[in-house]
């Protein structure tokens, strides 16, 4: 399969959908582990920090999605 096709379904339906869910569970699992004493404390999370745990997550999934529709074994 082309790399564009292998992106186009990357990021769209199940694959997206399942990436998002992957982000979701494992970026509030890490920012739970990395920030929620501080949070827990009343201090505000390191915004940025917060943003990454979820963004590269979603990228790793992302990309398992990508190599998988690349290159079907």
């Amino acid at each position: 399969m082309e790399v564009r096709e292998a992106a186009r379904r990357t990021l769209t339906g199940n694959s997206l959908r399942r990436s998002l869910m992957v982000a979701l569970v494992v970026g509030t699992a890490l920012n739970l582990i990395n920030q929620g004493p501080e949070m827990l404390s009343g201090k505000w999370p390191v915004i940025w920090k917060l943003g990454l745990t979820y963004v590269v997550p979603f990228l790793v999934a992302s990309y398992g999605s990508f190599a998988a529709f690349r290159n079907p074994s």
